[in-house]
């Protein structure tokens, strides 16, 4: 007895793509706003502490994560702008654009990471507040901070990861207006035979005088 095997129809595959285009795009932008600001929110906490020796005693020093490095914050905005733009291209464009969402949030990472045990901003307060210039801080501790910008560098990593893959799915702006920036000329109605009363009842659902008058 033979057996016939199924072969899916080209067109099978389409709701499927359709339903992974919406749902990437659904966590590539929540993850990739939503990264965002737990980077910058991260860049403006404290990241380290620590004292310096000075004539009076130790003199507490703390550092927040824009003293540490403006590395952080400033690829969180450019991945957000990226994040926005991806709207705007096509093809080539939106690859491009992808992957400097993607770079952004590994930027973000490493920066995030090296400044974790980073001492050099508290160091330098250290010279400033003992007058000495060789000065060092003592006591060093670092928070969890530095992390939680790994976190956010993570999140927009995987935007820009979700935007190399699916991005050719998503919608693009309206293409309204040509390149030129003149806008498309609208499509001419047809023509009305007034002895063809489907004519007339179809001019009157596009809210046309039928009559020309």
């Amino acid at each position: 007895m033979g057996y016939v095997t199924a072969v899916p129809h080209p067109r099978s595959e389409a709701p499927g793509s359709a339903r992974a285009g919406r749902l990437s795009l659904a966590v590539a932008l929540l993850s990739g706003a939503l990264g965002a600001a737990v980077a910058l929110l991260a860049t403006r906490q404290q990241w380290s502490q620590g004292t310096a020796t000075v004539a009076g005693g130790a003199f507490p020093l703390t550092a927040t994560g824009s003293d540490v490095t403006g590395v952080p914050a400033a690829l969180a905005i450019v991945g957000l702008a990226a994040l926005v733009a991806v709207f705007a291209v096509r093809r080539a464009g939106r690859f491009a654009v992808a992957a400097l969402l993607a770079l952004s949030g590994a930027g973000i990472i490493t920066a995030a990471l090296l400044g974790a045990s980073d001492s050099s901003a508290l160091d330098e307060q250290a010279a400033q507040a003992s007058g000495d210039t060789s000065a060092s801080v003592d006591t060093l501790s670092h928070t969890a901070w530095p992390y939680v910008a790994v976190a956010g560098g993570v999140l927009i990593f995987l935007a820009g990861l979700l935007a190399l893959r699916y991005g050719r799915l998503w919608p693009a702006m309206s293409g309204r207006y040509e390149r030129g920036g003149t806008p498309q000329p609208r499509r001419k109605a047809p023509a009305v035979d007034p002895d063809r009363p489907e004519d007339l009842w179809k001019a009157l659902d596009r809210g046309e005088d039928p009559t020309g008058a």
